[in-house]
């Protein structure tokens, strides 16, 4: 079991991607209607690590990205943001980074996202291997890096080298069904995954598919302590988040926000969580931390430069009471 504790010693590793994500603009417009996009850093990985350098925690990316002026756009964005690229590396060949266009609307949201031949997917375990995990206080990789090969056992492999460099592993089970040969493969690469990280962090959605049954997701988040995780955060929407951890339950609620999107919210909480617990912050702060972090971020245009600042989320703490259930 790794010592959470040290999370906020070192700079924490993001496996997954980075991509250009173009919002049609002003906010409200239609896709179909747009006469101009506004672009912006995107890629769940990269928007958890731009979570992370906005809360105030240092962080790295490993991934690849497509050798054209699409990937080194996401190249001078990583830059822009303070995160560390030295593990990012170029896919040649017909290669291409995620382009997701997005609405800025909350209802009939539509993303249209464009994956064919992932850039990011084609990370290797040699790319693994030229990480030295010591240097980093955590790993965090989303489900998506698992969806094909060589990303699938690179990724398997980063998460053996950072075990025995005794890092945690925190994992975001971010279930993409799209991304995925079949339902069936998912569910194995995500039980395999969830098995040897520490932190893990799902939707009820999420957990009800390792589960087999919706219903049960509830149940298969506590069941993940008992196998060896430390800390299950099941966040169910507009109920809230049960926080599983060996000393029982804590029960959260949503903080009121007034949504221009429905995107961006995860990647948020996890990022501002995981830099509260790196800060030194009791489990119910850094959860709060993060749930403030997720209404902010709907709130506001694009993801991740919607990230709030420590600055910007005190004071949204400060104007709002906790939602807290017995």
């Amino acid at each position: 079991m790794a010592d959470l504790s040290q999370l906020g010693a070192k700079p924490i590793l993001v496996i997954g991607r980075a991509g250009m994500d173009l919002y049609a603009d002003p906010p409200g417009t239609s896709i179909e209607a747009a006469a101009k996009f506004t672009a912006a850093l995107g890629g769940s990985s990269a928007n958890i690590a731009a979570a992370l350098v906005r809360a105030g925690q240092k962080a790295a990316l490993l991934t690849r990205v497509s050798d054209d002026a699409v990937g080194r756009f996401c190249l001078a964005q990583l830059d822009a943001y303070g995160i560390d690229r030295a593990h990012v590396s170029f896919a040649g060949g017909e290669a291409r980074n995620s382009l997701a266009v997005v609405e800025t609307r909350l209802e009939n949201c539509q993303s249209v996202i464009y994956r064919n031949h992932a850039a990011d997917f084609e990370m290797t375990v040699q790319d693994v291997q030229a990480v030295d995990f010591s240097r980093f206080g955590a790993v965090i990789t989303t489900g998506t890096v698992l969806a094909v090969e060589p990303s699938r056992s690179a990724c398997f492999r980063a998460f053996d080298l950072a075990r025995a460099a005794g890092v945690p592993l925190i994992f975001d089970v971010d279930y993409r069904p799209y991304s995925w040969a079949s339902a069936a493969d998912a569910q194995h690469a995500y039980s395999r995954a969830a098995a040897l990280c520490d932190v893990i962090v799902g939707n009820d959605v999420e957990f009800g598919f390792l589960a087999g049954r919706i219903e049960d997701g509830p149940d298969a988040a506590r069941s993940l302590i008992g196998a060896g995780a430390q800390i299950v955060v099941h966040k169910m929407g507009e109920k809230g988040a049960i926080t599983f951890t060996a000393h029982g339950a804590l029960h959260t609620g949503v903080y009121p926000t007034h949504a221009l999107k429905p995107t961006g919210a995860g990647d948020a909480f996890l990022g501002n969580f995981i830099a509260s617990l790196a800060r030194g912050d009791d489990l119910q702060a850094a959860v709060l931390r993060g749930s403030a972090a997720a209404a902010m971020v709907v709130a506001r245009v694009a993801c991740a430069p919607a990230m709030p600042t420590p600055a910007e989320l005190d004071a949204f703490l400060a104007q709002h009471p906790a939602p807290i259930f017995a």
